[in-house]
């Protein structure tokens, strides 16, 4: 009887040994010829683009050295103007997309051609369907949530393994242009309805003298000025966050709690854009959009929307953004007169 059982378990042991030797084998077998290219040509693993920025095997170039000063830059102002060190929550990071299948972390701002990197990106996951040109994807359907993930989805192990691994960028711009080119796209355009019911209405009834009727009613005619009181105004942030089109980017993208490894500039917006989908590897497959001119917001148009704006209240909006200007190297703009 006893040699029975002793016999039936050499036969499972056995077995067993062998079910992990043939287990074994396979993964061997797969993880070559994943290495292995057309030919039985034994190939390297693809780099990641973290690994391609900083493993030092990039020849040096002038728009390298460019974004390593921006970046020297960037943690140097966090050490001299944030004090307070705090952990970041899950809703600190809602406007952090991700690609995994490339290993890409990109914080979308507002008016910083976010659109059109929201469309990159929905072509490199896959998000865009069939579409191969970013162009082809609609503007509106690039900003429909749930297109791309946010990293605000992932569980908190999988929020570090990704901020530890994948390239991590983000696009700025010269703080009141931005401003401005928000305040022109929501505030100037008869299409906007929503913001002008949303916040245009609100900014009438406070900061409106004698506000007639249908302005209160429709709020389609907010002037540049008005905007302004309403933003230094602090009953506004008391009441609810600013609306992301012109939240500050440091607000938005944590940029002292998160280490970005580019921070690409709105005025050099088609370099920067080349340079990190060549880190990606992508640069052949897909091509980001140039962007039109003609409408842009400049310098010189936000100096006369400021035209008409006091100096206190010049000085009260720049110490509002004062930090975007610290943290991304932004001179002081010569039209302001505090």
């Amino acid at each position: 009887m006893w040699r029975a059982k002793i016999t039936r378990m050499v036969f499972a042991l056995s077995l067993g040994c062998f079910v992990v030797v043939i287990l074994y084998c396979n993964s061997n077998i797969r993880t070559a010829s994943e290495q292995t290219g057309e030919g039985g040509m034994r190939q390297k693993p693809r780099r990641s683009p973290l690994q391609t920025l900083y493993d030092g095997d990039q020849a040096e170039s002038a728009v390298q050295a460019i974004h390593q000063g921006r970046r020297e830059l960037l943690e140097e102002a966090c050490r001299s103007y944030t004090r307070k060190r705090r952990v970041l929550i899950q809703e600190d990071l809602k406007h952090v997309l991700v690609d995994d299948k490339h290993g890409l972390l990109y914080c979308y701002v507002p008016k910083v051609a976010c659109t059109n990197w929201k469309r990159v990106l929905m072509v490199l996951t896959g998000a865009g369907g069939s579409h191969r040109d970013p162009l082809a994807i609609p503007a509106n359907e690039a900003h429909v949530s749930g297109n791309l993930r946010t990293l605000s989805e992932y569980s908190a192990s999988q929020i570090n393994q990704r901020l530890r691994s994948y390239l991590k960028f983000v696009f700025v711009r010269e703080p009141f242009e931005r401003l401005v080119s928000a305040y022109r796209n929501k505030f100037t355009r008869s299409y906007n309805t929503a913001f002008h019911k949303r916040y245009g209405t609100k900014i009438v009834r406070r900061h409106r003298a004698h506000p007639q009727p249908e302005a209160l009613a429709k709020g389609d005619d907010v002037s540049f000025a008005e905007f302004v009181y309403y933003l230094v105004d602090e009953a506004t942030q008391k009441e609810e966050p600013f609306n992301e089109h012109w939240e500050r980017v440091h607000s938005l993208c944590h940029p002292c709690f998160i280490h970005y490894d580019v921070v690409g500039k709105y005025e050099t917006l088609e370099q920067d854009s080349d340079y990190v989908l060549r880190l990606a590897g992508v640069e052949d497959e897909v091509r980001f959009p140039a962007s039109s001119k003609s409408t842009r917001t400049t310098g010189d148009m936000a100096a006369q929307f400021f035209h008409n704006i006091s100096p206190f209240y010049q000085k009260k909006l720049f110490n509002l953004f004062r930090m975007d200007f610290l943290l991304f190297n932004y001179s002081v703009p010569a039209y302001l007169k505090f």
